[in-house]
């Protein structure tokens, strides 16, 4: 709604002879107005000092500023010209505004088409809370599309073929040799694939050179599809299966395709004897197929292992070819760790080179480390997404039970869950996108600061409000003039910035724009809460409105919580 306004003034400002680019702000103050002019641009066209032009332009605002309902008056503060908001019109409108369904969409994206693809985790190995924050990355980004007018189509690409799988297979049919253990004994047997990786990680570290050859073999019979091998390969790969389809479910991801390596690797073999025949590609030490990119400054890229096998590059250009095939959209995003930056520059400029014209883009994240370091899943030195949710949990529900000693078994572990669902995915989208995070288990259950249990109480507490107030705020006839307090005019500024930062949060391809938007409005309720009564007092009509622009807080918090894929509760 904000950027409606400053639409208003860029009117305005045009008419009292100004030109270029208009750049609008906020004042650091509340006392120096609402919406700040920059004119240092404009006073170089004019080669005046950027002070002087302020005060010449507030002072012929002056005039078309009083006819206005919607601006009380406008100042100049050194080389800018602020305005103030009538705080009465800005109430009207953005209640008037909050009610309607479609509040904070927008349709810049109408008749564009575009796929998200992620988590992209591979079978056989574990799901740790680095693939969590890819996770809410991903459902961050569909919703802030979809809020913007996109067609979305949410896939995720499986990597079941690679030599991961491969180490798995070896280690477990050689301790199913030497009878160290029976995989099918085994209850939580994705947790247990994982352990198996790691221990196999370890032993083939050590004796690279003598297990070497026994796993270039098994690849090319996994890859032809050598049916002894396939055997174990699609029952393991099941194990992984199920257990990623409880946790993405857990976690509200609805991926209308799932496409799996296996299926694609044969033809990503194929398009690189393409790029062979078109001499895009050679064949390089070894015999291994390679693509020089040092004239990109991207090194030599790997195509194909002197064995034959595949790589992810490999599988990765047949992907592309699919996307683009069978969905016919406009744009394809993959979303993974910054550490493959470099590695999707190369693939993208070989799809190039290959002549593939179709828009593609890779959004990088931070990783998500432990206190004492860098995750790895061939170390083994993890923290499985579900033991960090079952340890959130315990804690939530022992608060919970604390604080509502006379709740049900049933609705404890109701909120509970919600809570433990708004805290995990909440840590993970309060930092930038692009920053390395270190899970902070006090600061993420904490009620007070930047975290999801201060964020879902601010709702909870209005909640209340309007229990006790038994007042239905629908259609009633409220009195604008009564809202006068700077902690109402700071809540309703932010309420009115809701559309603004929608944009930039999609904008910039980061979650935490909504995440600090959310703080930052439970914030500024909890310090009008603190400071102002809602239902005390005989003037009726106060308190309707402070009732109306409360419920306002709750609708948008709500709104902006359902682009984290984030749940809010009734008490808490």
């Amino acid at each position: 709604m904000l950027d409606k306004i400053e639409k208003q003034l860029k009117k305005l400002l045009k008419k009292t002879g100004v030109t270029g680019e208009f750049e609008f702000g906020r004042p650091p103050k509340s006392g120096m107005g609402d919406i700040a002019f920059a004119c240092f641009g404009f006073a170089k066209e004019q080669k005046k000092n950027p002070a002087e032009v302020a005060k010449e332009i507030a002072e012929k605002l002056k005039l078309k500023i009083s006819k206005s309902k919607l601006f009380d008056r406008v100042e100049a503060f050194g080389p800018y010209v602020n305005f103030y908001l009538n705080t009465s019109e800005l109430t009207r409108l953005t209640l008037v505004k909050v009610a309607k369904k479609d509040f904070g969409k927008n349709n810049f994206g109408k008749g564009k088409k575009v796929l998200i693809e992620y988590p992209s985790q591979n079978t056989h190995k574990e799901f740790h809370i680095g693939h969590l924050r890819n996770v809410c990355i991903g459902n961050c980004l569909v919703e802030l599309y979809k809020k913007s007018g996109y067609d979305i189509t949410a896939i995720n690409y499986v990597n079941d073929f690679g030599r991961h799988v491969v180490k798995v297979l070896w280690y477990i049919l050689r301790s199913q040799k030497s009878k160290v253990q029976n995989p099918k004994l085994i209850t939580n047997k994705q947790k247990w694939l994982g352990e198996i990786y790691a221990e196999a990680s370890a032993y083939i570290a050590e004796h690279k050179e003598e297990v070497a050859p026994e796993l270039d073999e098994l690849q090319k019979k996994l890859e032809s599809r050598d049916p002894e091998v396939m055997k174990l390969f699609e029952e393991t790969r099941q194990w992984s299966i199920d257990g990623f389809a409880k946790i993405m479910d857990e976690l509200e991801v609805d991926h209308n395709k799932i496409i799996y390596e296996s299926e694609i690797k044969d033809r990503g073999q194929k398009i690189v004897d393409d790029l062979l025949d078109k001499k895009i590609a050679m064949v390089g030490e070894g015999g291994a197929i390679i693509i020089d990119l040092q004239k990109y400054n991207l090194d030599i890229a790997l195509l194909r292992k002197s064995s034959g096998a595949g790589l992810y590059l490999t599988s990765d250009l047949a992907l592309a070819e699919k996307k683009f095939t069978d969905f016919s959209v406009n744009e394809s995003i993959n979303i993974t760790g910054t550490e493959q930056n470099h590695y999707f520059q190369q693939l993208f400029k070989v799809l190039w080179l290959y002549g593939f014209q179709h828009k593609m883009t890779h959004i990088g994240y931070g990783l998500v480390n432990l206190p004492s370091g860098k995750m790895s899943s061939r170390a083994g030195n993890v923290i499985l997404y579900e033991d960090l949710r079952d340890e959130v949990f315990e804690k939530l529900k022992k608060e919970t039970c604390r604080r509502h000693e006379t709740w049900g078994e049933e609705k404890i572990n109701n909120n509970t869950q919600i809570l433990t669902m708004a805290v995990l995915k909440f840590s993970m989208q309060k930092h930038e996108s692009n920053k390395v995070v270190t899970f902070d288990m006090a600061e993420a259950l904490s009620f007070d600061g930047y975290s999801a249990p201060y964020v879902l109480y601010a709702v909870a507490r209005i909640n209340s409000l309007l229990a006790k107030s038994k007042i239905v705020i629908k259609k009633m006839k409220f009195d604008f003039s009564l809202v006068k307090e700077e902690e109402e005019k700071k809540i309703l500024l932010l309420i009115a910035d809701y559309d603004n930062v929608i944009k930039k949060a999609l904008a910039d391809y980061n979650p935490s724009v909504i995440a600090r938007y959310c703080f930052e409005l439970a914030q500024a309720f909890n310090d009008f809460y603190n400071r102002h009564s809602v239902l005390g007092g005989e003037n009726k009509d106060l308190q309707l409105i402070r009732l109306a622009l409360s419920k306002a807080v709750k609708d948008v918090l709500t709104s902006a919580l359902s682009i984290l894929t984030i749940d809010t509760v009734e008490e808490m």
